[in-house]
């Protein structure tokens, strides 16, 4: 598993807004997550917090990042 990821293990589905209330990632990009580049998730990573802003979610407070 990467190193970098934003899931802080709240793994729920928006139906309004199609993104993880827990990273605010959509189910393509979870799947996509291991095939992608370092340079691919951490630009990703970097989008995430404005996103989840943007849709009205608020991104939790935990961030971490897993082994």
């Amino acid at each position: 598993m990467s190193k970098e990821t934003p899931c802080v293990a709240v793994c729920m589905i928006d139906s309004r807004t199609k993104l993880c209330f827990g990273c605010g990632r959509t189910l393509p990009e979870i799947a996509r997550w291991h095939a992608m580049e370092s340079a691919e998730r951490l630009a990703l990573m970097a989008l995430l917090p404005a996103r989840m802003t943007e849709a009205g979610l608020t991104p939790t407070a935990a961030t971490s990042k897993r082994a």
